[in-house]
């Protein structure tokens, strides 16, 4: 493992972002075709296969191409690119912070995708997804403060190589991370702007009036979205890389679990419950430190 790190600290930056560009929708796919398996199992079904994401990708994309106005998909793109940009800044070693601004970007362009069409149902979904943005955000900049504390630089690169354990230092962090990570995911109980079963309350939420390859484009940006994720993860446990990864699977694996034996939260409990957390246990897990330092 050691070895394998360190080819990939030789790796130059262009290569670095090509590697996640070409990669990361393959992970992706795969840990979402993991999902769908373990969860049917969960609830007793056989489940698809592993790979069932990568086939409805592809079939969304020899799907007809039907838009509502011709405005629709330019936000959705520009999701898709910044949600790869962010994910290139930080798996090339570059500034946590501008990956989680670029992130929170490409977020504000999902957000209006779903705004510019009429379905009150986008709309509804569009509004959820502001407040889930609203919820997440302070804890997801506060990861960066704490590493920041403890290593001294917002460089991923420089945060990745640190001899200390994180996790040690920043528990309270981590513990507030796993919690809003419920909702970048979008686990129940907090999936409340895109539903995955079409006769519930939301219908598709904010994805209502998308279809066909503007669908499987939304679909493959989650995908790198949550390997972005997981590589925050990783960060706090890459002192030893093989910790690092068994401890962002089970993270991932939790997520699944927690959303088995959880039904949707109101927006109201998710806002405040996500700011409560982060005051609890990342706002004074950051004050502790500080007053060691």
């Amino acid at each position: 493992m050691n070895s394998i790190s360190e080819i990939i600290q030789s790796w130059s930056i262009i290569e670095r972002m090509l590697a996640f560009f070409l990669l990361a929708p393959i992970a992706g796919g795969v840990l979402a075709g993991i999902d769908r398996k373990l969860s049917a199992r969960l609830q007793g079904r056989y489940g698809p296969p592993v790979r069932q994401p990568f086939f409805d990708v592809l079939k969304l994309f020899q799907k007809e191409r039907i838009l509502v106005n011709k405005f629709q998909n330019f936000p959705i793109v520009l999701f898709f690119l910044f949600t790869v940009f962010s994910g290139a800044l930080f798996f090339s070693g570059a500034s946590i912070l501008l990956a989680i601004f670029s992130l929170a970007l490409a977020g504000t362009f999902f957000i209006l995708g779903g705004f510019s069409v009429s379905s009150p149902y986008s709309h509804l979904g569009a509004e959820r997804e502001l407040i889930q943005m609203m919820s997440y955000e302070p804890m997801v900049i506060l990861v960066a403060v704490g590493m920041y504390q403890v290593t001294g630089s917002f460089t991923v690169a420089d945060i990745v190589q640190h001899q200390a354990s994180l996790i040690l230092y920043l528990p309270g962090v981590f513990a507030g991370f796993v919690y809003i990570l419920t909702i970048k995911f979008r686990k129940s109980p907090f999936d409340l702007s895109m539903s995955h079963h079409a006769h519930q309350e939301l219908v598709r939420g904010i994805t209502t009036e998308f279809s066909g390859p503007a669908l499987g484009l939304i679909e493959i940006t989650h995908w790198y979205e949550n390997v972005l994720l997981l590589g925050m993860v990783y960060l706090f446990f890459a002192f030893n890389p093989w910790l690092a990864i068994v401890a962002s699977l089970g993270t991932y694996l939790f997520e699944i679990i927690i959303d088995m034996n959880y039904a949707r939260f109101k927006w109201q409990l998710t806002f405040w419950s996500s700011w409560l957390f982060t005051a609890v246990a990342g706002v004074s897990n950051i004050i502790v430190l500080c007053f060691l330092k």
